[in-house]
């Protein structure tokens, strides 16, 4: 039997060979993908509804700039992108990380033009032994990979357990993950001074990212980006 399309489930049988070349995903739905492009927040990468014509910052960025330098992400985390995010971390869908890295690399090349090294989020050691794997640390790598930048993923480590950030506000995922990250003593020279990207699945609020960031500016990182899958885009954090 053909095995389902991770998208939408339909016979693989019915994908085209390209399609099935780079992952199963029909052209009904990556036509769905709402795919991030130019005009962005220099900050946030969010897109902005009219281009002003030279970089400028969202309203977010401007009324709470983040701990990173800059973020960018590949699309926005609605319909598809977030099938196709949860099939891959909650269903073992690994059969698109190829795929999903070369959309990063695209998506990044800006940051990643003179980084240093790409950075996974780490997971606490018992979820990653319950989920078996790492999904931000399997992007990372293949984002290495497609790009030839060095990856490390042991950096940076968990060292809490935090709970699932779902159904969390803004403010109670900051206190979620305050103080749940340290960069391992063995790898601060790897940080310090050098240009960093960090690689998450999906950026919610950010709050797990710029935990993450504010660790490795006190390794003295010269730089932090952040670079995801896909991200939440909420109507207000747009152009002032």
């Amino acid at each position: 039997m053909p095995s389902p399309i991770s998208c939408c489930r339909r016979s693989a049988s019915r994908a085209s060979r390209a399609s099935r070349a780079t992952w199963l995903l029909c052209g009904d739905c990556f036509g769905k993908i709402e795919f991030i492009a130019p005009p962005l927040c220099a900050r946030l990468g969010i897109p902005l509804p009219y281009d002003p014509g030279e970089p400028s910052l969202s309203a977010a960025a401007i009324a709470a700039p983040p701990v990173y330098d800059r973020a960018r992400a590949v699309a926005r985390y609605s319909e598809t992108m977030r099938d196709l995010v949860r099939s891959f971390k909650y269903r073992d869908r690994q059969e698109g990380v190829r795929l999903f890295s070369r959309w990063l690399a695209r998506a990044g090349a800006e940051l990643l033009d003179d980084a240093d090294l790409i950075v996974p989020v780490p997971l606490y050691r018992s979820r990653l032994w319950w989920r078996r794997f790492n999904q931000s640390a399997m992007l990372a790598q293949g984002l290495s990979r497609a790009t030839g930048v060095p990856v490390d993923c042991f950096v940076l480590k968990r060292v809490r357990r935090t709970a699932s950030q779902v159904g969390l506000s803004p403010e109670q995922r900051k206190r979620n993950v305050a103080g749940a990250f340290r960069v391992e003593p063995s790898r601060a020279g790897a940080v310090k001074g050098k240009k960093i990207v960090v690689v998450d699945d999906v950026i919610t609020t950010g709050a797990t990212v710029e935990a993450c960031a504010r660790v490795l500016k006190r390794a003295k990182a010269a730089r932090v980006d952040v670079l995801a899958l896909a991200r939440v885009v909420e109507p207000a954090a747009f152009v002032l």
